[in-house]
């Protein structure tokens, strides 16, 4: 089939790729001012992946809203207005697959909401979450990852489209759980890279099982399941975010507190306020975010931070 992807950063067009890979038609778009879509309008590169003339590189939106798949990877925060634009041109029977984790910081709205708010009455929206690099897959190291969507009939038919042998999909079961927990994990990792940084990572293992049960009770207060906590999602995700060199968040955390710049895209460094904001709508104790967002964004000691995490009674945590 033919599809598109929108955003042509390092995720976005390694979705081009493997769309590619496993033989669609593939147009990807950037904005014409975007540094990342001029290179590959000059190279057909990125220095990750390349296209040869099969795949279509465009600037034009109208372009990138014609096939009937859509997949959407850009930063969260870009999102509300990405879809109002996209609503402006009257898209009907489009299938919009969400390829990124966060939170609206301003609402607290989860990703499909804005997508659902915007198109949702002529068209299917679905996430695709979960685990897994870049790196990792183009060197051919396979992984799990998750399609989930308000729709069962759209679930499926994504699933049979989008698997190959380089990702597994799995169905997902709770969109809520789902969502809020792979946006959750990427403060879990500014907060491993924060250890990292500060030379205590043996106390993942620590903040790991701590930051699974924050999570989960904030989805079971919004309305989703504790189990989806434990899932692909959140705590499946892990390995990718707490520990591996290519996560941006965890690097993000582990420079922030050396006093280094970092010029990545780390997704937490946003979701955390807005974590912080459902929290307290919700009445719901988080006291890894809480610690995250002290240090961010009111200039807190890191270790003190992560010190009264880990003298914490394990009794009343838990």
């Amino acid at each position: 089939m033919k599809a598109s992807v929108i955003g042509c950063g390092r995720w976005g067009s390694f979705i081009a790729w493997y769309l590619r890979e496993i033989g669609h038609g593939v147009t990807l778009y950037g904005r014409e001012s975007s540094e990342h879509m001029q290179r590959f309008l000059r190279e057909r590169t990125n220095g990750l992946v390349s296209f040869d003339e099969t795949v279509t590189l465009t600037t034009s939106l109208d372009e990138a809203l014609a096939p009937e798949l859509v997949c959407i990877s850009i930063g969260s925060q870009g999102l509300s207005s990405l879809m109002a634009q996209i609503a402006r041109h009257g898209v009907r029977g489009k299938t919009f697959v969400l390829c990124m984790k966060g939170i609206e910081v301003d609402t607290g709205r989860r990703l499909s909401e804005i997508a659902e708010e915007a198109v949702g009455e002529e068209n299917d929206v679905a996430v695709w979450l979960g685990p897994g690099h870049v790196q990792e897959f183009l060197a051919g190291i396979p992984n799990c990852m998750v399609i989930d969507s308000r729709s069962e009939a759209v679930k499926e038919r994504l699933i049979d489209t989008l698997s190959g042998e380089l990702i597994r999909f799995y169905y997902g079961a709770d969109l809520i759980g789902n969502e809020i927990g792979a946006a959750a994990k990427n403060v879990i990792g500014i907060a491993a890279g924060m250890l990292d940084g500060k030379g205590v990572s043996s106390l993942k293992g620590a903040l790991m099982s701590r930051g699974t049960r924050e999570v989960a009770r904030l989805i079971v207060a919004m309305g989703g399941h504790e189990i989806s906590a434990y899932g692909l999602c959140h705590l499946g995700d892990y390995e990718a975010t707490v520990f591996s060199p290519y996560s941006h968040n965890r690097r993000f955390g582990e420079l922030f507190v050396r006093g280094e710049a970092y010029n990545e895209l780390a997704e937490g460094y946003y979701t955390v306020r807005a974590l912080r904001t459902l929290a307290q709508r919700y009445g719901v104790d988080m006291p890894i975010c809480r610690a995250v967002y002290a240090v961010l964004y009111e200039g807190a000691d890191a270790w003190a931070e992560m010190g009264k995490l880990f003298t914490r009674s394990l009794k009343r945590e838990f």
